[in-house]
């Protein structure tokens, strides 16, 4: 009877199926909290490599090495994501890598300890999960409008260096990480404004836009009418015999020494009492002339068997015309600064200022040199700043092309040893004239006293190498007063995609360029109405620029005012202004100017260096790129 009884052989199969079903169900279970804690997992260690990359700073580029600060950070959010034993899971790890891109990889790992599927032998389900956060990059301008005051010699407390020197080191690492990430076929250009109380911008202009003369503030000899007794000397240098060779001007650090050696060959004396040496001399020598960068302009000249007589003979005391110096605005004839053939300035060359050096007595010629900084075009004295008169104003207008026929719209070349202001002693004392004006002495000159800085030469848009970047920089000297109107403006000029280098800032092969501006700087606004700038000796100019010493506003003001219009015309462009604050706080001008999210405040190398990275990491599009 039990062998036709079928119960237990259901019994058995029920039996036997529960197993596979029991396996089935036990691991959807183990499965499911797998599945749960890899896509949480995944989440973590994408979050971590964000955070990492987003922190990474400038000491990866000249390390190699992950910081501690940036590897914490991104453990930090990894844990915050993913809590040790969460799920139940154990041995969690994360580990992160810096890839030759400067991307960071990371590889984070956990195991899920089962339930039923115990009972099948398996005790653990492993996890690993694979990260990579980088920056990636479309066409990109970086334009650096940099303060090199005299202040930025200065070292911030905190700092072992000045901070032109931690300047120097972040843009080089800011340049190091760009370039690291962009991908092939990306263009990332590079410009620089150094500016102070001017810009020197003359080697980048073509001569249809400098002007063929200007005037300058100078003097000329003036006869009193007057005379009185006085000693008189005659003497003079005359050529013999022999050649001498001149060799092309240079910038050297300092003058190269005189080896001539002076042979006198006779000595006799006229019989009207002129006494004559004859002189061969032998060697070399160099005529050197100070340079705003810090360096000279030497010109080496060879003389070999060059002979010369000097005469000299004392006249006694005779009557002799009185003579002072007539201080006015003198015109000259700059042309000869056009190279038109090679359609640029010719930067480094001199303008002779006739009879303006010496003593009014006996007046020399003065010979000046064009350094590559300009006098700014015509402009007006603003009175309303919300509405400003670009046809007017044309400093402001930011694209406007110079027309050869107009000289209001061409820029002028500053020559600094022409600046002479009128009616200020040399100790700085007395009372501005506009007008001319008699003086036996020297008055006040802003290039004689350290008023008249040029800083180092701008630098149009272009592709730079790392070589390239570090000896622009390291060449950058710290001098002058802060005028940031004038470093907002020739940063907007050079930047602008539809202005006077609209032929090379255009778009390529149809991708659009991101265009950005970052302006530093480590001081408040700090004009002096005494200083040669970019417009003048402004106390003393005819008619007044953009300021008079009778306007209701402080020149501090117009100059941050101007700034703040040159601002707004930048970002019409669809330029993107960063500002950073080095060792100072932060004017609301330039807070303003830059927008939320685009200030800094830095107050030593580390804080300067973070800046500068949150801005390559907003340039540039950080992303998960596994």
């Amino acid at each position: 009877m039990l062998l036709h009884d079928r119960a237990g052989s259901t019994l058995a199969m029920i039996a036997a199926a529960l197993v596979p079903l029991l396996a089935m169900v036990g691991g959807g279970i183990d499965m499911g909290r797998s599945y749960l804690s890899q896509s949480r997992l995944q989440q973590a260690c994408d979050s971590g490599v964000l955070a990492a990359r987003k922190k990474l700073g400038s000491s990866v580029v000249s390390t190699g090495v992950v910081p501690g600060d940036v590897a914490a950070i991104g453990n930090r959010f990894f844990n915050l994501n993913y809590r040790d034993g969460a799920y139940g899971t154990v041995r969690r790890s994360f580990a992160m890598t810096l890839e030759p891109d400067f991307a960071i990889s990371g590889n984070a790992t956990v195991a899920v300890p089962t339930t039923i599927m115990k009972v099948f032998g398996f005790s653990e389900i492993p996890i690993q999960v694979k990260c990579e956060a980088r920056l990636n990059f479309s066409n990109t301008d970086v334009m650096f409008v940099l303060d090199t005051t005299g202040s930025m010699a200065d070292t911030n407390p905190g700092d072992s260096a000045p901070k032109i020197d931690v300047l120097r080191q972040v843009v080089k690492a800011f340049h190091a990480q760009l370039e690291g990430s962009k991908t092939a076929g990306t263009r990332i250009r590079y410009g620089f404004v150094p500016y102070s109380s001017n810009v020197n911008v003359g080697g980048l202009l073509k001569p249809d836009w400098m002007v063929n003369s200007w005037h300058y503030q100078g003097r000329v000899q003036h006869d009193t009418g007057t005379t009185e007794m006085g000693p008189v000397f005659t003497e003079n240098w005359t050529y013999v015999s022999g050649t001498e060779a001149t060799g092309s001007s240079t910038l050297t650090s300092s003058c190269p020494g005189d080896t001539r050696t002076w042979t006198t060959v006779r000595y006799w004396v006229d019989p009207d009492g002129t006494e004559n040496t004859e002189y061969i001399v032998n060697g070399s020598h160099s005529n050197c002339t100070y340079a705003d960068n810090g360096n000279v302009v030497s010109t080496p000249v060879i003389d070999t068997d060059y002979r010369y007589i000097y005469s000299y003979k004392n006249e006694g005391n005779k009557v002799i015309p009185v003579y002072d110096w007539h201080y006015q605005s003198v015109t000259v004839d700059v042309s000869s600064l056009k190279d038109t053939p090679a359609d640029t300035m010719k930067v480094w060359n001199t303008i002779n200022f006739p009879d303006m050096a010496g003593d009014p007595r006996r007046p020399s010629d003065m010979t000046t040199w064009f350094s590559g900084c300009v006098e700014e075009r015509s402009t007006y004295e603003i009175n309303d700043y919300n509405d400003v008169d670009f046809a007017r104003a044309m400093d402001l207008d930011l694209d406007r092309v110079p027309d050869p026929a107009n000289p209001d719209t061409q820029w002028r070349p500053m020559l600094h040893d022409a600046s002479f202001v009128r009616g200020l002693n040399g100790r700085g004392s007395g009372t501005f004239s506009r007008g001319p004006i008699d003086y036996k002495w020297d008055y006040l000159n802003a290039q004689w006293a350290g008023l008249s800085a040029c800083p180092s030469p701008a630098r149009k848009l272009g592709e730079m190498s790392a070589a390239q970047i570090s000896t622009y920089v390291d060449n950058l000297q710290a001098r002058g007063s802060t005028y940031h109107d004038i470093g907002m403006i020739w940063g907007g000029r050079l930047l602008s995609p539809t202005g006077i280098f609209a032929g090379e800032n255009a778009d390529i092969d149809g991708k659009s360029t991101r265009r950005n501006l970052i302006f530093l700087t480590d001081g408040q606004t700090a004009p002096l109405d005494v200083t040669y700038g970019t417009y003048g000796i402004e106390p003393i100019e005819q008619p007044y620029r953009r300021w008079s010493p009778g306007s209701p506003l402080t020149l501090t003001k117009v100059v941050e005012n101007r700034f703040t219009v040159a601002c707004n015309e930048v970002k019409k462009r669809n330029i993107t202004v960063w500002v950073v604050s080095f060792g100072t706080s932060l004017n609301p001008m330039l807070s303003e100017c830059a927008g939320p999210g685009h200030a800094f405040e830095a107050s030593n190398a580390s804080e300067l260096s973070d800046a500068f990275n949150k801005i390559a990491t907003q340039v540039g599009d950080l992303r998960i790129s596994k």
